[in-house]
C-alpha cells in the first residue's frame, strides 16, 4: 500500500508540530524543495526572536562556556560576541563603570600587578567625575568601551539617530579628554539589545560585547562575600570567557588580586577584546 504525501500535507503536519527543521528536511525531498527552501530555514535560524530583549545564560557544564540565549554563530552576523575561541585558556576581562566609588584604583593596581588588560565600559558620567582615572586606563594599555551616555534601555531605542546620538556622544567626551578615538567595542546598558541594536552598532562601526561569566556584584550596599564570588567565579570559569565584572564593587577590588592568581594558577592568561574578531 502506497500513501501519498504531498508538499500541503507536510506543511500542515509541521505547522502542527511547530517543528520547523522537520519542514526543512521533507520539503528538500520532494521536487522544488532544495537549495532555497533550506536557506530561508537557515536565515529565520539566524534572526533573533523578538521577544528576546534581554541577554541571558544558560550554565549547563562546569568549566565550559554557557549557552547563551543567541548563539555565538548567529551574534557574529553583527559582529557582536559573548564568549571568545574557546579553544584556548583565554580570558578577557571587563568592567561596567556607571560611576565611581573609590573601587578602580585597587582594580588597576591588580591588573598592572597581573600584566591583565582588561576593557571598561564606561558611561557619560564616569568621564566627567573621574577623569584622572580614565587617563590611568589609557596610559595602562586598558581599552575603554562605551556604556553609552546615559546608561538607557537601548531596546527601546529603534531610531538610528538617537542609538547614534548615545554612542557618539561618549565617543566625543572621551576624545575630549584624552585626545585619542575611542575603540569600537559597545556594550548594551543592563544587556538589553534588539537584533535591530546590533544593526545599529554594526554600522557606526562597533562590535558588541555581551559577556558569558558574570555575578551578582553591582548592588553597592549588599556585596558578596569573597568565598560568595569565588564559588561563581571559579567553577564557571571556561576558555574564551569574557567576564563581567563591576568597578563600583568593593568585593571585586578586594579580592581581584588573588581571583587573577588563582585563574592563572588553573592555566588561564588574559587577552584582549581586539583579539575577539581574530
Amino acid at each position: 500500500m502506497f500513501i501519498t504525501i504531498t508538499r500541503d500535507t507536510i506543511y500542515r503536519i509541521a505547522a502542527a508540530a511547530g517543528v520547523c527543521v522537520l519542514l526543512a528536511v521533507l520539503l528538500t525531498r520532494l521536487p522544488g524543495g532544495g537549495d532555497d527552501t533550506a536557506q530561508a530555514v537557515a536565515d529565520a535560524e539566524e534572526a533573533i526572536p523578538t521577544a528576546v530583549s534581554d541577554w541571558g545564560l544558560s550554565f549547563q557544564t562546569e568549566g565550559q562556556p554557557p549557552v547563551g540565549n543567541v548563539s555565538a554563530d548567529t551574534l557574529k552576523q553583527w559582529n557582536a560576541y559573548y564568549v571568545g575561541d574557546t579553544s584556548k585558556p583565554k580570558i578577557y576581562i571587563t568592567f561596567d563603570a556607571g560611576f565611581e566609588n573609590g573601587n578602580t584604583p585597587a582594580i588597576l593596581d591588580a591588573l598592572k600587578k597581573h600584566n591583565a588588560p582588561a576593557c571598561f565600559f564606561l558611561v557619560g558620567n564616569y568621564i566627567d567625575t573621574a577623569p584622572d582615572l580614565v587617563k590611568r586606563m589609557v596610559e595602562e594599555g586598558h581599552t575603554v568601551g562605551n556604556h553609552t551616555m546615559h546608561h538607557p534601555d537601548m531596546s527601546k531605542i529603534a531610531d538610528q539617530a538617537a542609538f547614534e546620538q548615545e554612542l557618539n556622544g561618549l565617543a566625543d567626551k572621551f576624545k575630549e579628554l584624552t585626545g585619542q578615538e575611542l575603540p569600537k567595542f559597545y556594550r548594551p546598558p543592563q544587556g538589553k539589545f534588539s537584533e535591530e541594536n546590533l544593526k545599529q552598532a554594526q554600522e557606526l562601526g562597533y562590535t558588541t560585547v555581551f559577556w558569558s561569566l558574570a555575578y551578582v556584584d553591582w548592588y553597592t550596599d549588599n556585596q558578596p562575600s569573597d568565598e560568595q564570588a569565588y564559588a561563581k567565579l571559579l567553577p564557571r570559569i571556561h576558555n574564551g570567557a569574557i567576564v563581567l565584572l563591576h568597578s563600583t564593587s568593593e568585593t571585586n577590588a578586594r579580592i581581584l588580586d588573588e581571583l587573577l592568581t588563582k585563574w592563572e594558577d588553573m592555566g588561564y592568561t588574559f587577552g584582549s577584546l581586539n583579539d575577539l574578531a581574530g
